[in-house]
């Protein structure tokens, strides 16, 4: 195995980025291309009367104006559940429905249109909350349902956790609401396609997933989906928003009614915000039973997410929370109950994390309660449980890799942030409070069990004695590409210079899966390093018929060249690349990711993505400063330990901790849709809040060493690990500094104002 790399390693598409040459999809502009787009609802539910097309069509420009009538196929997208229309004909479900399609000769032609496709909608009562929709008179959403509302309900146990809280010493217990978050990703959902002349779909489309993509569309459209091809260049953010088609089924469509011409489609801003997935909506209900000493007995959890109107990954986001209820702690018995129901709020959906941030935060603020009731150092408590290997995590399932929780914990515990907290929050100016909290937190990583979370890598010596990978996963900016020329680079002891990349294609590369489940460099990495052991061994086997070696292992790989130590003689790859078939410069390989052996059983009723084997661990700390008068919170410092296995890169590993920990500020300080019966008030970056770089301080990262042996170079993935600390510390901050109690986020400082009165009270006589 490699040592870990401790320099920055270059990222092959910095240069390219920072200058603008590097073509993303929203780039592509073929000339003479066609412009789509769509006309939505505007309303969360209501049952399609019309919808007139005939001032639409009669614009100068119009191509088409396409409505459900015009969907071949199912007309039914989804990734494992297909209940989302292309285009609604009967029913509106949620405000971001598209209810027609328009093509036109120019943008302008287009925006002319849309407001023109007339429709004629009758109200219907809606449902916006997950505990009243489960409620037998809540309005339907999908009408004929047997189960209703309800998705999808899932049970996860070990031991029994309501007989033991029944026994427990000191029982602490709480409910806690998250909200819908948007992924706010710098580059909006876009794609541009066409007809092919065997009548195929061609397409460049921002995606995370373009394998998946064409049976999507297929099923959708009617179509063959080995004769749909999608490229997927670099993306400029995806964080879950991508998995799963955004523009994909529309851009088909229109391609399909476009006689072969290019069709663009670019969603503005505020279109994605009202038709793009969101993080689920939570509400959660918890006790946590424990010893007078601290050690935890039992956990019982109880969460439902809104998964709006549609399914999506809804399901399988729930597995995820229910098994990560626990965190990263032995706890012997524990019960996590979960209701995935329909509403007609946005759409629910992937986001970097996938159901686990939701339940880190409700467990997190559990602890700092039960540390509260027992007079406990929060930091100390939980380290005493951390989940350590050889023990069984609140899912049943034996830890068997190394796991980095408490390693993580100690780092922070040593942390002048924690270390000299008193001191700090002594020096607080005037009108200020301070407080710091810690949190900690593990992210499983892959598809999991029941889903076989595969890829394959392909490998080619060119002519001229160059290498070319041929990546199959997508890049969204998380540095995976530069990663896996990284990882050939060390492989086949070569210059990163000697490599170019294939960036995803369904007609050229291999499945790989998707960029998501912080499972990209693992899965594909793995594959490509088994590529590259056949290409070694190939190429010292070809060159020996050169150098006349009659032992090719005594041969080695140099750069640009097969080098014989025993002779002093050696091959250059050009001349190798040059004499050689392409058939014989390819080299092919895959990796299948290990899933748990004799799984427990609980949670049988989740097919696909439960259990998890691998886990990457976390810990965070964060200051903050209250302002007396207005109750605005700053975050005034940020820290963060990762346990990731081996590290390949650390200037890799830090950008996505940092990139998660930002995503982590905003969820718990200042995201916050507004919805209000199913309409966002807070619909595009005006009023929508992310955190910029004035609202941050230094994010810092630690990262402890581990090592995974089944990881390529030892590594586990890591993307997603970060993104849970912050909400959760920052609450506990909040809560040091000035006695609120935060069981919803993000925290409003309006909140903020009213702890600060009623201490207040509690103080004057």
């Amino acid at each position: 195995m490699a040592a870990r790399q401790e320099q920055p390693y270059p990222h092959r598409d910095t240069l390219s980025k920072a200058t603008g040459a590097e073509r993303f999809s929203t780039d592509v502009a073929p000339p003479e291309c066609l412009f789509a787009g769509a006309r939505r609802a505007g309303v969360p539910c209501a049952r399609i009367l019309a919808v007139r097309t005939d001032e639409a069509r009669a614009v100068p420009g119009v191509v088409a104006v396409l409505t459900r009538a015009d969907v071949p196929g199912s007309n039914r997208q989804g990734i494992v559940h297909k209940d989302q229309p292309v285009l609604a004909g009967e029913r509106v479900r949620h405000a971001g429905d598209a209810v027609a399609l328009v093509v036109a000769e120019s943008r302008e032609a287009l925006a002319l249109a849309l407001p023109l496709v007339r429709v004629e909608l009758e109200p219907l009562p809606g449902v916006f909350d997950p505990l009243q929709a489960l409620d037998p008179k809540a309005p339907p959403v999908h009408p004929g349902r047997e189960e209703g509302n309800l998705l999808s309900h899932g049970l996860v146990e070990k031991g029994d956790a309501r007989a033991a809280l029944s026994g427990c010493e000191v029982v602490v217990e709480g409910e806690f609401a998250t909200p819908m978050q948007d992924h706010a990703f710098l580059e909006p959902a876009n794609g541009t396609a066409r007809t092919t002349r065997d009548g195929g779909i061609e397409m460049v489309v921002s995606t995370q997933a373009p394998f998946r993509d064409r049976f999507e569309i297929a099923h959708a459209l009617g179509l063959d989906p080995m004769r749909v091809r999608v490229r997927a260049p670099y993306l400029g953010g995806g964080f879950g928003g991508k998995d799963g088609a955004t523009v994909q089924c529309l851009l088909a469509l229109a391609a399909l009614k476009a006689g072969g011409r290019w069709v663009r489609m670019c969603l503005s801003r505020e279109e994605n915000f009202l038709s793009g997935y969101k993080r689920h909506g939570a509400r959660m209900r918890l006790r946590l039973g424990a010893a007078r000493d601290g050690r935890l007995v039992a956990l019982d959890s109880v969460m439902h997410l809104d998964s709006g109107p549609y399914a999506h990954l809804g399901t399988e986001i729930m597995a995820l929370a229910l098994e990560h209820a626990g965190g990263p702690y032995d706890i012997p018995h524990a019960r996590a109950e979960g209701f995935c129901v329909y509403t007609n709020n946005p759409v629910g959906g992937a986001f970097r994390g996938f159901g686990v941030a939701q339940a880190s935060f409700a467990l997190e603020r559990m602890l700092d309660a039960l540390a509260e009731r027992l007079s406990l150092d929060p930091a100390r408590l939980r380290l005493k449980n951390a989940l350590r290997t050889g023990g069984t995590n609140s899912a049943g399932v034996a830890v068997e890799s190394p796991t980095g929780a408490a390693q993580c914990l100690e780092a922070l515990m040593a942390h002048p942030a924690w270390q000299g907290r008193e001191e700090w929050k002594r020096a607080a100016p005037a009108f200020k409070r301070r407080g710091v909290g810690i949190s900690a937190c593990c992210n499983a990583m892959g598809y999991g069990r029941g889903l076989p979370d595969a890829a394959a890598a392909k490998l080619e010596l060119t002519r001229a004695g160059t290498f070319r990978i041929y990546n199959s996963v997508p890049d969204m900016g998380q540095g995976n590409a530069a990663a896996f020329v990284q990882i050939a680079a060390q492989a086949l002891d070569q210059e990163i210079s000697a490599f170019e990349l294939v960036e995803p294609d369904t007609r050229l590369c291999l499945p790989a899966g998707s960029s998501s489940a912080s499972r990209s460099t693992y899965t594909f990495g793995n594959a490509l390093l088994r590529a590259c052991a056949s290409m070694r061994a190939k190429l010292a086997a070809r060159a020996s018929l050169v150098l006349l070696a009659d032992e090719p292992a005594r041969l080695r790989l140099a750069p640009g060249a097969v080098v014989d130590d025993a002779t002093g003689r050696f091959v250059p790859l050009s001349m190798i690349g040059s004499m050689l078939q392409r058939d014989d410069r390819i080299c092919v390989d895959q990796f299948v990711m290990p899933v748990v052996q004799d799984p427990p059983k609980t949670g049988e009723e989740f097919r696909l993505g439960f259990p998890h084997r691998f886990f990457s661990h976390g810990a965070c700390v964060c200051a903050v400063e209250a302002d007396e008068l207005t109750g605005q919170v700053e975050l005034k410092e940020c820290v963060t330990a990762v346990e990731c296995g081996r590290v390949l890169n650390a200037q890799g590993v830090e950008r996505q901790v940092q990139g998660a920990a930002a995503q982590g500020v905003g969820f718990g300080l200042m995201e916050d849709l507004c919805l209000e019966d199913g309409r966002m008030r807070a619909g595009d970056l005006t009023t929508y809040l992310v955190p910029t770089a004035r609202d941050l301080p230094d994010l810092e990262c630690h990262v402890v060493d581990g090592d995974e042996p089944s990881g390529p170079y030892g590594l586990k993935g890591m993307g997603e690990v970060g993104i849970h600390g912050p909400a959760p510390a920052i609450a506990g901050a909040v809560q040091d500094a000035v006695g609120l109690c935060v069981d919803s986020i993000p925290v409003e400082p309006e909140r903020v104002l009213q702890a600060l009165r009623e201490n207040r009270k509690r103080v004057l006589p």
